[in-house]
């Protein structure tokens, strides 16, 4: 099931070129999305998750998915379980992946790339996923395929987010500044 979350908080965004996260893990393109725990859009997360379970499961949907919750195997997680990383305490996340570079633009729809800058993380993005439900070789679980991100809006950036902008440096093209390193 195809939803859109407006206003999340991007995290750990492999957006631009895939990355493996541990050891025998393909590559992919990833992010976890935060939402504070009383954002709008939480009950129709929880509905699309249900609903991946109905169509997966039937009638053994509910039992399912409640064991899957009982062990974090849904793509909506509780933050405080990651609190030592930024943003994260007091919060849910979705982790989401894909196999496929994600669309990434601007707030007109436009590309972007990386070296435009402008996704980071800790900006504020609107993000389509797709809420799947997973029977194989490698368990049960509900999974989010992060299928795009469109920037909403800049946010305070988390370790290691964002680069410096022009007005982080000072002018020293004249005066006792310039070429002076000793």
């Amino acid at each position: 099931m195809k939803i859109r979350i407006d206003k999340t908080r991007l995290a750990f965004p492999a957006l631009f070129e895939p990355r493996a996260f541990g050891d025998g893990d393909k590559p992919a393109y990833s992010a976890a999305l935060l939402i504070p725990k009383d954002h709008p859009q939480v009950a129709s997360i929880n509905a699309a998750i249900a609903t991946a379970a109905k169509e997966k499961w039937g009638a053994k949907a509910d039992t399912q998915l409640q064991a899957l919750r009982a062990a974090d195997k849904t793509c909506l997680h509780n933050g405080d379980a990651k609190a030592d990383y930024a943003g994260f305490a007091d919060a849910l996340f979705i982790s989401a992946r894909n196999a496929v570079r994600p669309t990434v633009v601007d707030t007109d729809r436009s590309p972007l790339t990386e070296s435009d800058g402008k996704i980071y993380a800790g900006c504020y993005v609107n993000a389509v996923i797709e809420i799947w439900a997973q029977e194989n070789s490698y368990g049960k679980r509900i999974n989010a395929t992060l299928m795009g991100v469109q920037f909403a809006g800049d946010g305070e950036a988390f370790v290691g987010g964002g680069a410096a902008k022009s007005d982080d440096f000072d002018d020293i093209t004249a005066g006792t500044d310039a070429g002076d390193f000793m």
